[in-house]
């Protein structure tokens, strides 16, 4: 049964084929990120990753431009950054932490995120897509480290993650400056995993792409996003001791006897959805 959840800044449409469509939906203000931003978004990843049906999550945008970043009016009112106290500038540390975790949900998310990109993608919306798996972008599209133009440093993700997928000098360069990089351009860095002539054509191959995934075991494809996050940021060895106990942990022979033979016989597969999450809080 598919579901459709409307919220101020989404919309959420979960499909029979276990593939979430979380689509941003404020193209009148470029999607800007206020706090119902935030808020929305941490709700509806942490329902994605506590129920468990969602297979693969595509996160596209409307209008013009996939987001602009950062509302700068929440600057203004929204969000107090107070810089006249050490107690003030110490309280900045939580309130950041707090917004980095929500990003931070995407790369823990239970399965694969893939994001569809037209126009800008600005400042946190950098943030946000480089905690993705996979980045389909349209031919118009470009990203901008736009924190450096208004006085200040990227402090959602960007400086972190970017440099696990684009070459060191590449980041500086955009961080320093704050120039914007084409989607031609990011292709060929490793960014983004290819253009497209529309935005319809790019969220079209991210929905494909995402059928695709949902179409194999859930517990394989939640081993691989772990297995292939771990080695990002640890030695080989490391790596490889941790496959060794997390492929003991969920290998299963069913699910492998169930791929074969649905590949043979040229069928969908029948596998086991991941469980629903239930906190030690609400037990009992």
């Amino acid at each position: 049964m598919a579901r459709m959840t409307t919220l101020t800044c989404f919309h959420l449409d979960l499909g029979p084929d276990h593939v979430a469509h979380l689509v941003l939906d404020r193209p009148e203000a470029m999607n800007t990120m206020n706090p119902t931003f935030w808020r929305e978004l941490d709700q509806v990843l942490a329902e994605l990753h506590r129920e468990g049906r969602a297979r693969a999550l595509v996160i596209s945008s409307t209008g013009k431009h996939f987001s602009a970043g950062m509302s700068l009016e929440t600057f203004a009112g929204a969000i107090q950054m107070d810089d006249q106290s050490p107690e003030g500038r110490a309280a900045i540390f939580d309130l950041l932490t707090e917004m980095q975790a929500t990003f931070t949900r995407l790369e823990n998310l239970r399965c694969p995120v893939i994001f569809a990109i037209q126009g800008g993608c600005i400042g946190g919306a950098v943030d946000m897509v480089t905690a993705g798996c996979i980045r389909y972008a349209s031919a118009d599209a470009f990203f901008c480290i736009q924190e450096i133009n208004i006085g200040m440093v990227a402090d959602v993700g960007t400086l972190q993650r970017l440099p696990k997928l684009v070459p060191l000098a590449v980041v500086k360069e955009l961080a320093y400056t704050g120039r914007r990089l084409g989607a031609a351009r990011a292709q060929a860095l490793g960014l983004v995993n290819e253009v497209f002539d529309s935005h319809q054509a790019t969220v079209d191959a991210a929905l494909q792409c995402a059928r695709e995934i949902a179409a194999k075991p859930p517990v394989a494809i939640w081993g691989t996003k772990q297995a292939v996050n771990y080695a990002r940021d640890h030695s080989v060895e490391d790596s490889l001791r941790q496959m060794g106990w997390l492929q003991g942990a969920i290998w299963s022979n069913a699910h492998v006897r169930e791929a074969i033979a649905a590949m043979k016989e040229k069928r969908p597969g029948q596998f086991t959805a991941l469980s629903h999450l239930k906190g030690f809080s609400e037990q009992g």
